[in-house]
């Protein structure tokens, strides 16, 4: 009988790739310095309110945004981006009112 943990590798790779933001295209200075800017975009903030509602609701009862560190949320989102289908930028959204709010 062959074991699950073969398919849970690569899933488990990719989740932490796409956290440090190796798969997203660009530097991981570069992610940071985007999502510096990205903090002070009113619509980005409205955005990931909207999504973060309409997505994280389908599946578990909402977090307290002040829950988590800001740090601690950018983890989340990197699993939660995978587990919900979220786009980059819906992440990106969502990881803006996450922290803004916190």
């Amino acid at each position: 009988m062959r074991s699950n943990t073969f398919t849970l590798i690569p899933v488990a790779v990719v989740t932490v790739l796409l956290g440090i933001g190796l798969l997203a295209g660009q530097p991981p200075a570069v992610a940071e310095e985007a999502t510096a800017s990205a903090q002070n975009d009113p619509m980005k903030f409205a955005n990931g309110a909207k999504t973060w509602a309409d997505t994280c609701a389908r599946c578990h009862n909402m977090r307290d945004p002040k829950s988590l560190r800001d740090d601690q949320w950018r983890a989340a989102i990197a699993h939660m981006r995978v587990r919900a289908g979220l786009t980059g930028e819906e992440a990106e959204n969502v990881l803006v009112f996450l922290q803004q709010s916190n």
